[in-house]
């Protein structure tokens, strides 16, 4: 940074302060103490309740330093744009927009010379190719964008003037491999702008001083802030409590139970953002409220990440400026967009997550000093205790931590190409630039090497493949083989994946968004379905795009998008855990657990509620054979390895057929023949020795990795998705990634890129870490076995979930009403015929 007269830092911080005084605010002292270390030269993360002015923090700091430099506020008219002098990476396209407009705001505000702009997908190609040689001031991108201007030769030149690097919503990046390709990021920037400050925004984090060392790498001299806001945000959480729990689902997903009550929710208040966990329920929700108030139409929309982006930008256009009522969405619209508006936002169902719940409640009172409030609906009983444990967590800042990822090869692999794409690279200076990265920090010389052999001629297996010949030294340089190499990998820069995807349109026109290939894939011609908040009938699909019709009725199915089982998180499972306990001692501290409380009292008289430091296992026989239902309430993901691992190790005991089913709460074990099992027997089932071993024999782990693989070999460039607008199907890239897969493990099986898949198999897919952790905890419980006579309240919602994946939702949803209403009488005909104390 430039040397700065102590004077006219005192001219930048009152044009500073006079900013503030016009809209009748006052700093925060977190974003002075921002802004002085961003003029010593510091960099740093910032950590504040959503809509606190974090943005502000970060923003007005490099702001400062330019008002120092031409204190002169009538020669800014007569200078031209500054050149690229800060960089604002956001993780969401749709961000980007409103990040643009609030930083343009102030750049008008105060009558700066400055130019923003933005820079994604969206952008068009002639800005595109107009910023790579006259950037902007001030540039909003994605980390898939920046890969790709990094990519070209004249990159270096374009960040010649660079400061300052703003990586907002930290905490949406970090642990995942777009947070990685921003790692690689950052350290090719630090090596062109040596004194580049870097400051990360995050919110709702729980592994704060971690986040910042991954921020940082290795720390320049100067070394790196914390900055944690101490500003108290208020957030209310209330719940609809449903007027007789008896008589309310003991499990389900939509809560339409409660449907009338947030109708007059929503017509309460001026505007409304109702969160959902899944794209599916998004537009059951929308569909119900329409048909429960018709007056509705025309004043809600919905909102998730499969419609086309210009019918969501039209939706937040509409939300900004008030002209809908309310918002059915999904984590589309989490992050830090700023709708003032919103004064009221309702989450269907549990929110799985103490900072998702924390995220969500910020949408409403978006300013300082505003109450943020939430309403949560419950979809089943037992999501009572959850609203209350999540709010408990919250006081007790009990937040999720975000583990960052450590030495992903593919993103690596991409990297190794973007950079030779651009300036061409020296093996030993990029080596040690990729190791000042916290991913890469333990990078090994042979990881170096095999990594740099793969994008050079494809390892062993591959190198006769003149596609994978990617990377050639020239004069100690690698560069790109050819200009095709080039073409490819810029179409393909990026570390987004999901499964595939068909466009869905009008046949006469007109895009609605994307839907995934194996819903459509059910469909005949002349199906209709629910997407985008319409009835569709299927024409035909052709060329990777489902063409539509408008349908008459508003029924047919939903589509179901992968991936959308959200599992209870390890904080927000303690702290339900926390909760039975309190229950179990009598204590009914909150509206929801005092709602909750005769559905507890029959769990007790029909079984049991498990204290701290037991473990529940209960009993029954139906005409469905015999079940165990084990209570470890560790969370879905746990939960399926575990039943997993005990149904294997049962086999190996003794040949039978188990099956087995997974919730957020437990586990069940069916078997046409009955258990007899001791607790010596429990002890050795659920041993933590050899359980990485068990855990590989008794899942399908080569099929599994063979599938994780597509993603690998996807970011590290092995296969091509296709041009855009002729996107390869799922079916194909599994089909080319599988036969990879199977090329490698038998000519080459040391392949770096095979052992990845299978560790983010076992860590991601299976939560080995905390699988591990959760049978080390069992080891010391109580084991506590119960025959009961019927299913409990805590098992019916595991048998329901089962039941569930074997028969339509119409037959699911009238059997599980007809259960739920027999074992309601039973429970009446037990407490009648209980003797009173």
């Amino acid at each position: 940074m430039n040397s700065i007269a102590p004077e006219q830092l005192a001219i930048a911080r009152q044009t500073i302060d006079a900013f503030y005084a016009s809209r009748s605010w006052t700093p925060f002292d977190f974003q002075r103490e921002a802004w002085r270390a961003y003029l010593a030269g510091e960099s740093g993360l910032i950590h504040a309740p959503t809509g606190m002015g974090k943005s502000y923090a970060a923003w007005l700091g490099p702001v400062m330093e330019w008002i120092a430099e031409y204190p002169e506020p009538a020669e800014w008219a007569r200078l031209p744009a500054p050149p690229l002098l800060v960089l604002w990476i956001t993780p969401l396209r749709a961000l980007a927009t409103d990040t643009t407009a609030a930083l343009q705001s102030v750049v008008n505000s105060l009558g700066l010379p400055w130019t923003v702009e933005k820079r994604t997908g969206d952008t068009s190609a002639t800005l595109k190719a107009r910023q790579r040689t006259r950037p902007p001031t001030a540039l909003v991108t994605t980390p898939e964008s920046l890969s790709l201007l990094l990519s070209y030769a004249e990159s270096a030149a374009l960040f010649r003037h660079l400061r300052c690097v703003v990586v907002d919503e930290w905490h949406e990046l970090l642990g995942s491999k777009r947070g990685v390709q921003t790692e690689l990021a950052l350290a090719r920037l630090r090596r062109w702008r040596p004194d580049l400050r870097v400051w990360g925004l995050s919110a709702t984090l729980g592994n704060l001083e971690e986040a910042l060392a991954v921020l940082m790498g290795a720390a320049p001299s100067t070394g790196a802030r914390l900055i944690a806001g101490d500003v108290q945000k208020e957030i209310r959480i209330e719940t609809l409590i449903p007027d007789d729990i008896e008589r309310f689902p003991w499990a389900g997903h939509l809560g339409v139970k409660l449907l009338p009550r947030v109708v007059e929710a929503v017509q309460e208040a001026r505007s409304t953002l109702i969160f959902t966990n899944t794209r599916a329920q998004t537009e059951l929700w929308f569909q119900a409220l329409i048909e429960a108030h018709p007056a509705f139409a025309g004043e809600i929309a919905l909102h998730h990440g499969s419609l086309d982006s210009s019918l969501r930008a039209e939706i937040e256009d509409r939300l900004r400026d008030g002209r809908l009522r309310c918002v059915v969405c999904t984590s589309s619209l989490d992050l830090g967009v700023d709708f003032s508006p919103v004064d009221q936002v309702i989450q269907i169902g549990s929110p799985k997550g103490v900072a998702r719940l924390m995220q969500r409640a910020g949408r409403s009172g978006h300013q300082p000093g505003a109450v943020s409030r939430i309403l949560c609906v419950p979809t089943h009983a037992f999501e009572l205790i959850e609203f209350a444990a999540a709010r408990q967590a919250i006081e007790e800042r009990m937040i999720e931590a975000r583990t960052p990822l450590r030495k992903p090869l593919d993103v690596l692999a991409q990297h190794l190409v973007t950079v030779a794409l651009g300036e061409g690279f020296v093996p030993e200076e990029l080596f040690d630039e990729v190791r000042t990265t916290y991913a890469y920090a333990d990078l090994t010389d042979e990881e170096w090497r095999w990594a740099l052999g793969f994008v050079s001629d494809g390892g062993r297996a591959l190198h006769a493949y003149p596609q994978y010949n990617k990377l050639k030294p020239e004069n100690g340089r690698y560069r790109p083989a050819n200009r095709q190499i080039a073409q490819f990998h810029r179409m393909s820069i990026g570390a987004i994946t999901s499964d595939g995807m068909l466009k869905v349109s009008y046949l006469k026109g007109g895009s609605l968004g994307s839907i995934e290939e194996s819903f459509i894939a059910r469909l005949r011609p002349g199906d209709r379905f629910i997407f985008a908040g319409r009835a569709l009938e299927l024409v035909m699909v052709k060329e990777m795009t489902a063409y539509v019709r408008r349908a008459s009725g508003a029924d047919g199915a939903v589509p179901h998008w992968m991936g959308s089982r959200m599992p209870l998180s390890s904080q927000l499972a303690g702290a339900v855990r926390v909760q039975l306990a309190a229950a179990r001692d009598g204590r009914f501290a909150s509206p929801e657990l005092a709602a909750v409380r005769p559905l507890l009292a029959l769990q007790e008289r029909w079984s049991r509620l498990p204290a701290p430091g037991e473990l529940l296992i209960e009993s029954t026989k139906s005409r469905d054979g015999y079940h165990l239902f084990v209570f470890p309430l560790a969370g879905r993901l746990v939960h399926e390895g575990l039943s997993a691992l005990v149904a294997y190790r049962m086999a190996q005991e003794a040949p039978r057929t188990i099956s087995a089913f997974a919730t957020d709460y437990g586990f069940e074990l069916l078997s046409p023949t009955p258990f007899a099992l001791t607790e010596a027997d429990w002890r050795r089932l659920l041993r933590v020795e050899h359980l990485l071993e068990d855990v590989l024999a008794c899942i399908n782990a080569t099929e599994l990795a063979r599938r994780q693989f597509r993603d690998i070999a996807r970011v590290a460039g092995l296969i091509f998705a296709g041009h855009p607008g002729s996107r390869k199907s799922a079916r194909q890239l599994q089909a080319s990634s599988g036969l990879i897969f199977d090329v490698l493990a038998q000519y080459d099986p040391e392949n770096l890129l095979l052992d990845q898949a299978r560790r983010e198999v076992l860590q991601q897919q299976l939560e080995l870490t905390r699988l591990e952790a959760t049978l080390t905890a069992l080891a010391h419980q109580e084991i506590i076995q119960i025959e009961t006579k019927r299913l409990t309240p805590f098992a019916f919602p595991i048998w329901a979930e089962r039941i569930r994946t074997q028969v339509s939702s119409e037959d699911w949803s009238a059997r599980m009403e007809r259960m739920a209403l027999e074992l309601a009488r039973v429970a009446d005909r037990d407490g009648r015929r209980r003797p009173r104390k």
